[in-house]
């Protein structure tokens, strides 16, 4: 069973939610938190697998609950759930430690996904964003991030292939996202972890997802 603590300070949205989590078989919400201290002093007591946090609270932001959470409890995995797609805002999401950040229009088909997915410790991001997160850090010096040198070294599409790897993707089902051959995507993965000098699809997905 995911056990998910809620954050937003607007009550109706927080409900709707909260009903659609709560008809799932595998999911049920423990809390529900309006405020960064709430979502603190919660997540000490209940101690979720996942906090779903809004950015924009009355007492401060998600950024600053989430800073909070991860040092007292460091294994619990932070999804931003918001209004706000800019690029600033995704980009302090991830480095204040979050999992994931996710816009209040995701398909529930998605939002669904992306929180069984972290099971398996996958980022909750939409294609779109983990480029534009990739775009940011490989951006910045190499002695600011270092790690992110051998992502220069891809092409676009093996970066796109990258990004679907770390989803979970299969390769068949990254074929048919990206409309290309099963071959194909056989060839760019094999070409991705020889420039990155990994040895295994799991290996790449765990390399993006330190980066995020």
């Amino acid at each position: 069973m995911i056990n998910i603590l809620l954050v937003d300070d607007h009550i109706l949205f927080r409900e709707g939610i909260n009903s659609l989590l709560q008809g799932q078989p595998d999911i049920t919400v423990t809390a529900q938190a309006g405020s960064v201290s709430e979502a603190i002093r919660l997540t000490k007591h209940h101690k979720p697998e996942i906090v779903l946090m809004d950015f924009t609270l009355p007492d401060g932001t998600g950024l600053d609950a989430t800073r909070v959470i991860l040092a007292e409890e460091p294994n619990t995995n932070i999804i931003f759930l918001t209004v706000h797609e800019e690029d600033e805002r995704l980009f302090e999401a991830i480095r204040s430690g979050a999992k994931g950040y996710l816009l209040k229009n995701t398909p529930t088909a998605r939002l669904l996904s992306f929180l069984r997915g972290v099971q398996q410790d996958e980022a909750a991001l939409m294609p779109q964003m983990v480029t534009r997160v990739l775009d940011e850090f490989a951006r910045q010096s190499k002695s600011e991030r270092p790690q992110t040198a051998g992502l220069l070294v891809l092409s676009n599409r093996e970066r796109e292939v990258l990004h679907e790897l770390a989803s979970g993707a299969s390769n068949h089902e990254i074929a048919r996202r990206l409309s290309v051959s099963t071959n194909t995507v056989k060839n760019h993965v094999s070409n991705i972890l020889s420039k990155l000098k990994l040895k295994s699809r799991k290996h790449a997905a765990d390399y993006l997802h330190k980066l995020l």
